[in-house]
């Protein structure tokens, strides 16, 4: 038997989701045309763009729909920094973030970025103090709601506010976030004149329970953001081409739905994770668990075995029949050490002894159970192999 320990990555697609999908997908005509045929599905469009930003507290224009919280995040970054007002070259990056924020602001170095690195804490929080200190005249800023791997939630609220006050634009990568946590753009917001402050915010429908391949950036109306793609005046017209009906249906009910469970699946997940943490401690007493202890992702354990080959310990449980990580999904089968927990001031030794287990929907006692059983001895093998591990 499986035992997925891996919703961090992408969780199981909801029957309810996967329903509207299909439905959608027959809905003939194009949203762009301007028969009825065309206006059906347009209808159908919008809709889900009302549901999606009802849950999100944002206006409907505000939704842009996207293949996923990759390339969300690429339009925000990418479509802030080509915006910007000419001068201001430095982006404010917090270490720890996700690749996809990190190898995007590399990339934009090669057009005159400057990075302004904000260090995170030993619990991986990015400290507001530190972030606000980083942003004078910069041309954006961006962070995580909560940190991917690690599962701390950051203080949004007050980063936001930060930004604003710095009169600098602000993206909030809530991809992690998404379905743990409340989240309202217009509260995050609050009073921000217009072009600063929080104005966009990147998510992706897989992790609530939507089908891979939709996700959705939050672009404020007075953002100012340069498309990525070109060819057509779609979603105003930050996005172009022929929108995915379907995966917007998809994404609105498994979101709706998620929004829905928050509370009390946050506390049946706690309680899964802490029983996960208390038996694997008793089974490897040297075990740690990283990451705020308190203010975290409730299905998120993110822990250290200390002297094991984390490939090795996730290989042995594999075999025993669970599925864990060592990190980010985007980064697995990339034999390196997490920069997430280099980047709360552990050795390269450590960064490379982590496994994530996350928990999810679907999650039961028998998926503890099964981690219970075997990571003793995993932890003893994977300690034997790890004998050329660097410190």
């Amino acid at each position: 038997m499986r035992h997925y320990l891996d919703h961090a990555a992408t969780t199981p697609l909801r029957p309810e989701a996967r329903d509207a999908w299909l439905t959608a997908s027959q809905t003939i005509g194009n949203a762009s045309s301007t028969h009825g045929a065309g206006q059906d599905a347009r209808r159908l469009l919008e809709e889900s763009r009302e549901r999606v930003a009802a849950v999100l507290d944002a206006e409907p224009i505000e939704i842009v729909f996207t293949s996923g919280g990759t390339e969300s995040i690429n339009l925000a970054l990418q479509g802030l920094w080509r915006a910007r007002v000419e001068g201001s070259a430095a982006i404010v990056l917090p270490d720890g973030e996700h690749h996809a924020t990190m190898d995007t602001v590399a990339a934009l170095t090669a057009e005159g970025a400057e990075v302004r690195a904000v260090p995170l804490s030993a619990l991986a929080q990015i400290e507001p103090s530190a972030f606000t200190a980083h942003l004078p005249g910069a041309a954006l800023a961006t962070a995580l709601v909560a940190n991917n791997e690690a599962g701390t939630i950051n203080d949004a609220g007050a980063i936001s506010a930060a930004a604003a006050s710095a009169a600098v634009p602000l993206h909030l990568d809530a991809v992690a976030a998404l379905g743990h946590v409340r989240l309202s753009f217009r509260g995050l917001r609050g009073d921000a004149a217009p072009g600063v402050g929080l104005v966009a915010m990147s998510l992706a429908g897989h992790k609530v329970g939507a089908p891979v391949g939709v996700g959705a950036l939050i672009a404020a109306r007075s953002a100012r953001l340069t498309a990525l793609l070109r060819g057509g005046a779609q979603q105003r017209g930050l996005r172009a081409g022929t929108q995915d009906i379907a995966g917007a249906a998809a994404f609105a009910v498994a979101l709706e739905l998620a929004e829905s469970e928050r509370e009390a699946e946050g506390r049946r997940l706690r309680a899964l994770r802490d029983r996960l943490v208390v038996g694997i401690r008793s089974a490897v007493p040297a075990a740690e668990l990283l990451g705020d202890p308190h203010d975290r992702l409730p299905g998120n354990a993110h822990v250290l075995f200390p002297g094991a080959v984390g490939e090795s310990l996730l290989f042995l449980l594999d075999v025993a029949g669970v599925s864990a990580s060592t990190g980010s999904a985007c980064q697995a089968g990339v034999a390196e050490p997490s920069h997430v927990v280099m980047a709360m001031g552990r050795s390269e030794r450590d960064a490379r002894s982590v496994l994530r287990f996350s928990l999810g929907r679907t999650s039961t006692d028998a998926d503890v159970e099964a981690v219970l059983a075997a990571i003793a001895d995993a932890y003893a093998r994977a300690s034997g192999a790890g004998t050329g591990l660097r410190s």
